[in-house]
């Protein structure tokens, strides 16, 4: 793990919104694809100029980045939701509480909804506080609210995603649109561009060279 710790970073973010949008810009690409291994663990400094792999990827140099903020972080791996058993993330520290990083997720946005986050079930974990590097072992835990809390987890999860997901239905057909638009402006210029010769031969009426 110190190999991923030791070498120098050429971009170094100063807030978790340049991490957010420098995230953005990053695309994810399997191991098997990108290297033809089932397994891979690409150093930080490697992800950051090629922008491209996999969950562990991303977490990595997200945990490298939010160690530079001076943020007491981890690089966790564990089950989470719809990406399953062996994937990773990041958790930070601030004023006290404890905040989950899905680098993957930047799109969304800073945050995202609490009911969202219980879904992360850590295993393992790893921190460095710049002298040493401690892993730690974790246990499932279960989540027993009451009825009250379930309501307003619920009703927080709605509020935040319907308003996106309905947002990207809306960009959508505008996408379509757009293409549609630009094949046709492609088509017309191709037109117009080949009818040119036929033009010009009308009008020197038959005093062609050739």
């Amino acid at each position: 793990m110190g190999r991923f710790l030791s070498q120098p970073l050429k971009h170094r973010c100063l807030s978790l919104d340049e991490l957010r949008k420098f995230l953005a810009t990053c695309k994810y690409v399997s191991d098997r694809e990108q290297f033809g291994k089932d397994d891979y663990w690409q150093p930080p400094e490697h992800f950051e100029e090629s922008k491209r792999g996999d969950c562990d990827d991303f977490a990595l140099w997200t945990w490298r980045q939010l160690l530079q903020m001076n943020y007491a972080a981890r690089f966790v791996i564990g089950r989470a939701g719809r990406y399953g058993e062996g994937h990773a993330w990041v958790t930070f520290e601030k004023d006290g509480k404890t905040f989950l990083v899905e680098p993957q997720v930047s799109a969304v946005g800073l945050r995202m909804p609490r009911l969202s986050a219980m879904r992360y079930k850590p295993r393992f974990s790893v921190s460095w506080d710049g002298e040493s590097i401690a892993y730690y072992e974790h246990e499932e835990k279960k989540f027993n609210g009451s009825l009250r809390q379930i309501v307003s987890l619920v009703a927080e999860w709605l509020f935040f995603w319907v308003p996106f997901w309905f947002t990207v239905l809306l960009k959508v057909p505008r996408g379509v649109i757009r293409k549609i638009g630009q094949r046709k402006s492609k088509t017309l210029t191709t037109e117009v561009t080949e009818e040119k010769p036929e033009r010009s031969q009308r009008k020197s009426g038959g005093r062609s060279m050739f």
